[in-house]
């Protein structure tokens, strides 16, 4: 504990718990404590702050809801790491990408690389026939050594058959199949949802079977409208965020043409344009 950890104002019309969660905000911008360090107890913060247990607990609940602090059950409580803000949600890059341009140390586990007849699923993505082979392609990508993505991709093998054999490790997909098979991405939807990991994929990324993932399920078209790619992503809930940027289009213009005028400012950063 640091040595002055500020106190609470009993005197104070504002809710004890409030003020304890200030406080070991403090303690956590100020750098008293750091990423991974291990705070205190519910007895010693109860001790030092003068406060009940349960004015303890619900400030940690909160703390915990808004991404301060992990707890961890027979362990204690932690300060939390921060998350790795992503742009894969509005940008047609791929994550390798994405994080070299934001200086991130990142590595790439090739799990497995496979001819596989298209599954129902795939097939319906990427407009094949039902078992139409394709290259199934899992990886699972590291940043600073700890896993945060766990994603499979498929690509009719039709496309570029030799995908099958090249080494993806630590290397960019995209600029793979763009350099090497002249497929380049023109246009994508990408749908995302909360969901929880189970037990393989609690394992690959070391997180509690049940733990939180943001699930970014993707169909990537080559110019001419052919789908190129299906991939779906498992993120890390608490180690990863997503910038969206929206643009707002004044009422009465028609649709197409506030499309089109979005697409032009978004071909500098090759933005995607979700619409409700």
């Amino acid at each position: 504990m640091t040595s002055n950890p500020g106190s609470i104002e009993f005197g104070s019309a504002i809710p004890y718990y409030v003020q304890l969660i200030e406080l070991l905000k403090e303690q956590i911008i100020m750098h008293s404590w750091k990423p991974g360090d291990q705070i205190p107890g519910e007895f010693e913060l109860c001790m030092t702050y003068g406060i009940s247990r349960t004015v303890v607990r619900q400030a940690l609940q909160e703390l915990e809801l808004n991404g301060w602090i992990v707890r961890r059950k027979g362990k204690g409580t932690f300060i939390a790491e921060s998350k790795i803000n992503e742009s894969l949600a509005q940008k047609l890059t791929g994550f390798y990408q994405d994080m070299k341009e934001r200086g991130l140390d990142q590595i790439t586990r090739v799990l497995h690389q496979q001819v596989i007849p298209a599954s129902e699923k795939v097939a319906q993505y990427l407009e094949i026939p039902l078992d139409t082979t394709v290259i199934d392609i899992k990886r699972l990508r590291f940043i600073n050594n700890e896993p945060i993505i766990l994603v499979t991709t498929y690509i009719p093998a039709n496309l570029c058959p030799q995908l099958a054999k090249t080494d993806l490790t630590n290397r960019s997909l995209y600029e793979c199949l763009e350099q090497e098979f002249g497929l380049s991405i023109a246009r994508g939807r990408r749908f995302i949802e909360a969901v929880a990991a189970n037990e393989e994929e609690a394992k690959l990324l070391q997180v509690e079977r049940g733990a939180p993932l943001i699930l970014l399920d993707s169909i990537s078209y080559l110019e001419n409208g052919t789908p190129l790619e299906y991939f779906h992503a498992l993120h890390r809930g608490d180690r990863s965020r997503f910038e969206i940027e929206l643009i707002r289009t004044r009422v009465g213009i028609p649709r197409e043409s506030a499309i089109n005028s979005i697409n032009n400012l978004s071909d500098s950063n090759d933005g995607l344009t979700f619409w409700q």
